[in-house]
Parts: C-alpha cells; sequence; structure tokens
C-alpha cells in the first residue's frame, strides 16, 4: 500500500483546506464531486502514485477542511484550487463532476496549468436549463432534519438516478433512500452520505451558477482531456461534446461501459484503475 500523508493549507478568505498527499513525480490535484471527500479518489490516486504525486483536497465544508462560510460561492472553490496550487506547485489537475466546473473556471485564471483532466462536468448549456427551484425545497429539507429527501432531490436535480429512478414514486425513493442511509457507515477518511448531505447544497449551487454557453470557455489554453463513460447521463456526454467544440486543445475519450462513478473508489462502484489507465496516457503524451 502507497504511504499517504495529510497537509493544510490557508485559503484566500483563511479557510483551513485539508488534503491528502500519495505518490512522487510531478504534482496532480484530483478534484472531488459532489457527495465525496478528498478520500473517495485515493484508489484513483494510488494508481497513479509511481509516476504522480498526488493532491486530493476536502473541499469546503468537508473532511478535515473549513466549512463553506457565508460567502460560499465559485470564486471561493476556485481560491481553494488555487492555494493548493500555490503550495505544492502542481501543474496538473483532474476535476471530477462539480470539481470539474471549479477546474474549468481556474483554467480561465491559471495558464500555469498546463494540462487538466475534466470529468463529466455536469454543465447545462442553456442558462434555465438547470432546476433551480430545487434549491429552495433542499434548503428546507436539510433544514428539517429529512436528509433522504434532500437526497432525492438532489439526484432528481442532477439526473444521476437510473432509469427506474424516476418511474418510482417519490415516498418509495425517499424509503429506500431511507435505509440506505442507515446501513452505510463511515470507514476511515470516507464520510457517510448522511454527513456530506449538507454540502449537496453547495455542488447544486455550482451547477445552477455554471448553466450557460459554453464559448465562455474557449479561451482555455491548457490541454484538456475531457473524460466520461457511454453509460453516463445523456446530458453529461452532451457537456463534454460542447465542450470538444469550444476547446481548442482538447481530447475527448468515453469510456465504455462506465458511468459517473468511474473515478470513484471500487467500494463506491469505480473503476479507478481504468480511469487511472486514461489520465497517465493524457499526462505522458508530449
Amino acid at each position: 500500500m502507497t504511504t499517504t500523508t495529510t497537509g493544510t493549507v490557508t485559503s484566500a478568505d483563511g479557510t483551513e483546506i485539508g488534503y491528502h498527499e500519495v505518490g512522487r513525480g510531478p504534482g496532480l490535484v484530483i478534484l472531488h464531486g459532489a457527495m465525496q471527500a478528498g478520500h473517495s479518489q485515493i484508489e484513483l490516486a494510488q494508481a497513479l502514485a509511481d509516476a504522480f504525486t498526488c493532491y486530493l483536497p476536502d473541499r469546503r465544508g468537508r473532511g478535515r477542511s473549513g466549512p463553506a462560510g457565508p460567502g460560499y460561492g465559485l470564486r471561493r472553490e476556485i481560491e481553494d484550487l488555487e492555494a493548493l496550487l500555490d503550495a505544492t506547485g502542481a501543474a496538473y489537475v483532474a476535476g471530477v463532476s462539480s470539481g470539474a466546473i471549479i477546474t474549468l473556471r481556474t483554467l480561465l485564471e491559471r495558464p500555469d496549468v498546463r494540462k487538466a483532466v475534466v470529468f463529466e462536468p455536469p454543465l447545462f448549456e442553456e442558462a434555465d436549463a438547470f432546476p433551480s427551484d430545487c434549491l429552495p425545497r433542499l434548503d428546507r429539507e436539510l433544514a428539517a432534519g429529512r436528509t433522504a429527501a434532500a437526497l432525492v432531490t438532489g439526484m432528481k436535480a442532477a439526473r444521476l438516478g437510473p432509469p427506474i429512478f424516476n418511474a418510482l414514486p417519490r415516498p418509495l425513493l425517499e424509503l429506500l433512500t431511507g435505509l440506505m442511509l442507515r446501513s452505510q457507515k463511515e470507514t476511515g477518511d470516507e464520510p457517510s452520505f448522511g454527513r456530506l448531505a449538507p454540502t449537496l447544497r453547495q455542488d447544486l449551487e455550482l451547477a445552477a451558477r455554471a448553466a450557460g454557453d459554453l464559448e465562455l470557455y474557449r479561451p482555455i489554453q491548457a490541454e484538456v482531456l475531457l473524460l466520461g463513460g457511454t453509460r453516463s447521463p445523456a446530458y453529461l456526454r452532451t457537456a463534454l461534446a460542447g465542450l470538444e467544440r469550444v476547446l481548442p486543445r482538447a481530447r475527448h475519450v468515453l469510456m465504455d461501459g462506465l458511468d459517473h462513478s468511474a473515478t470513484s473508489n471500487a467500494a463506491q462502484r469505480g473503476r479507478p484503475e481504468r480511469v487511472a489507465a486514461e489520465i497517465r496516457r493524457f499526462l505522458h503524451n508530449a
């Protein structure tokens, strides 16, 4: 087992951002998505550890990092990533889902990031396509302690459930989600979904704020690997295809048979070894 260490950096607003570090070689920041923490991609990092020093931050509000804070927004997330880039000198970033949105926005400001992997950002090309009315409902459910209901609301907004998800009545979905929450146990640095549920608001807010014309990303000069799975929701594949049209130095790869959980640890239905192979090929390609 590759040795993992931990560290912290201080973001622009004074918030401490904790991270895991594993491996040796050029620096690669792996930025997790919704309902995750840094450790959620530790197996991906371990698969790359022989060639890269991987840094896996806990985004604010999670794990070893400080709270989201009253001024939370996309700017804070960019500042957190920049603090880690400055402290480590990493020239590579891999962003997962909402972490990929943060990565894309950071690339607009950081020409020193030479290569980036963008895995299935939840980008809606039409500004009004994201169901922003889900946010008040999510807030009410979380405030009332109805965690299962909040998770169902989030899954429906992000369109990440299996096809049968939308066919089932909501009370049954909430019942099944509640059973899942009660059966799940935290293991080491991997927080449970119940503990992560309040952070779902942050990720849905990012998706809502980022919806709109993908032309915004045309100035990005970094080499970008647009990575996804053939079994992921159609709108995620559409977002990757749209980014391929506007990014001047992009390569688009769909991994056959994989879905939105592909980068996660195996216990969360991930296939980190397959993802690592694509990342390694991209970063080593001069």
